[in-house]
């Protein structure tokens, strides 16, 4: 049944995500700090809110997808925010990539305004969202995810929209994918870096890989943008950079040691450092090859 939704956060991950709301027959009120995608999205059948709050009031779930953690907690505790107007059994889903520590707070106060939230944040970058084939990590209540799921499921691939567990679990479970990919796109960046050193051809080692236990999606999709120096931002190196911040606060906190994800901080702060933050991320490689060639 078509459902009550607002959507607050528009931007390169957040437009398109909404956009498949509304062809799935969503009833949807969207606000964003910038006019141009909410225009889009009006035209496309959306309602447009001007704040938070009266976003809150036109439904019966709201997504924020935003890009930092207080970000968030600025439209929902603000004194125009979430909830401010929120209703009596709302979900609230966070899809933003934010703190597990916070999220955690945040969602006993939407609990005291009688709602319930879910924290849902997404991997595929701006493909996955396109596309509507996004992996989406959900931590909260159970009962709250069955329920979102049919939403879920029209902007992600349903067989990857996964109930991981207690509120924060979703956050946690982002947070080690980062790490992970990290760890994968550095792999990518040494070994191609060592080829073209050597005067290998890059794009016929990438191509052997691929048939073997090195194949990956960072391979597959960063390494192709490795060898075209495209950089074009699906994913900006500013905002993997606060992942990254991220999953070290969440190491810190639980006493893991990660040391091959500090390497990874450090080559993400040179690329920032030398003026690459609205690259995409997987410009993290330029600075293996420049090292390499002195």
């Amino acid at each position: 049944m078509p459902e009550n939704i607002g959507f607050i956060g528009l931007g390169v991950m957040g437009k398109p995500m909404a956009g498949h709301l509304i062809k799935a027959g969503h009833h949807l009120t969207v606000h964003n700090r910038s006019r141009g995608a909410v225009d889009e999205l009006v035209a496309s059948g959306a309602v447009a809110a001007t704040s938070p709050a009266e976003v809150a009031r036109a439904s019966s779930l709201v997504i924020t997808m935003l890009p930092d953690t207080p970000d968030v907690e600025r439209v929902l505790t603000g004194a125009d925010g979430v909830l401010a107007g929120l209703q009596k059994g709302t979900i609230v889903i966070d899809m933003s990539s934010i703190s597990p520590v916070v999220t955690e707070r945040l969602a006993m106060l939407v609990a005291d305004h009688g709602g319930s939230m879910l924290d849902a944040p997404v991997s595929g970058g701006e493909i996955g969202a396109i596309n509507a084939q996004l992996s989406i990590m959900v931590g909260g209540d159970e009962a709250a995810f069955h329920r979102a799921k049919p939403i879920l499921d029209a902007m992600g691939n349903p067989e990857k929209v996964i109930h991981i567990g207690r509120s924060g679990a979703g956050q946690i479970c982002k947070v080690c994918n980062q790490i992970a990919i990290g760890g994968a796109l550095a792999g990518v960046s040494e070994a191609f870096a060592l080829a073209k050193k050597a005067g290998v051809d890059a794009a016929r080692v990438r191509q052997a890989l691929l048939g073997g236990f090195a194949a990956s999606r960072v391979l597959e999709v960063h390494g192709e943008r490795m060898l075209v120096d495209n950089y074009k931002p699906g994913f900006r190196a500013r905002l993997y950079q606060k992942d990254m911040r991220l999953a070290n606060e969440a190491a810190a906190a639980n006493g893991v040691s990660m040391p091959a994800n500090a390497v990874v901080a450090q080559l993400l702060n040179a690329l920032i450092a030398s003026g690459g933050g609205d690259l995409d991320y997987a410009a993290l490689g330029t600075v293996l090859l420049k090292m390499a060639n002195g």
